[in-house]
């Protein structure tokens, strides 16, 4: 997709998917373009070139539209209304079926349970955030946009929307998720794409994009038996009784436990082991610093 606001290119030759199952993380810093995308994609903003598909149909065509559910960042409901009330104005404005005790039920799903009868003029910020979140699903969508649905939450409410996502995973669902708490997209996307300046900078899986992991050791006694079993886990790097591993991209659950028991079983002292990867965080920093010197 591309598109520009006068001079300012918002979009460049952008392109991505979501499988069904598959929940992807939109990151990039303030004006990379992924407002602009996710407008795109719901059919409010018109693409200067390219193309966006909702569930097999042009995203322009308010059909493909009736099995989306989406979360803006910034939303406001008629704070004379209660919560149940909200819900079933925005049922009816979707032109969905959805019995009341369905309604209820998704109002459950996201802790609002008691508060169904209360004016939502009365909720916090966070409650209403839980509320956006009831409404982006109640029609159980089949690709659901979320835009920093986490914003207002505490950690539990963090914690419940993590949830929240890996039940629509299971379900099948498509999720696209743009935020920028990304420990949050770390914990719970398939794979992200990072935008910078309306261009995809990076996409990819999580082990794709972060790389190998390593092992870190600290052992005594460390015999020429125990180092072919380290050097059978990876490559090997050691200074004193500090040993480094490379692991696979991927390694098995597994591979850890079984690598100490084994260190133990030869006699080896274990006095630290600690995994290690470079965090999603100092990633999308170094791919964003080589994307600016790159300019």
């Amino acid at each position: 997709m591309r598109k520009r606001y006068r001079r300012q290119t918002a979009l460049a030759d952008v392109s991505f998917t979501v499988g069904r199952g598959e929940v992807l993380g939109l990151l990039g810093p303030n004006g990379a373009g992924k407002t602009t995308a996710i407008k795109i994609l719901l059919g409010l903003v018109r693409p200067d070139a390219g193309e966006a598909l909702l569930l097999g149909r042009p995203a322009r065509d308010p059909a493909a539209r009736a099995r989306v559910g989406y979360l803006p960042e910034l939303f406001r409901y008629q704070p004379w209304l209660t919560a149940q009330e909200v819900l079933d104005l925005h049922v009816k404005l979707a032109r969905a079926t959805v019995p009341v005790p369905s309604q209820k039920e998704c109002l459950a799903t996201v802790g609002l349970a008691d508060r169904a009868g209360d004016r939502v003029g009365g909720f916090s910020k966070g409650m209403q955030q839980r509320l956006g979140l009831a409404v982006a699903l109640v029609a159980g969508p089949d690709l659901v946009v979320l835009d920093e649905p986490t914003s207002a939450l505490d950690p539990l409410g963090r914690a419940d929307v993590r949830d929240l996502l890996l039940a629509l995973k299971e379900r099948g669902v498509a999720v696209l998720l743009n935020s920028h708490l990304i420990g949050e997209v770390e914990r719970v996307c398939d794979r992200v794409v990072i935008l910078d300046k309306g261009r995809v900078a990076a996409a990819g899986t999580l082990p794709e994009l972060l790389g190998r992991r390593s092992l870190h050791l600290r052992l005594d006694g460390v015999s020429p038996t125990a180092s072919a079993r380290l050097a059978a886990a990876g490559v090997v790097t050691s200074a004193g009784d500090q040993f480094t591993v490379a692991l696979p991209a991927d390694p098995a659950e597994s591979l850890i436990p079984d690598l100490v028991s084994d260190l133990v079983g030869l006699g080896v002292r274990v006095h630290a082991v600690e995994p290690a990867r470079i965090t999603l965080e100092e990633r999308l920093l170094d791919i964003l610093r080589a994307s600016t010197e790159d300019r």
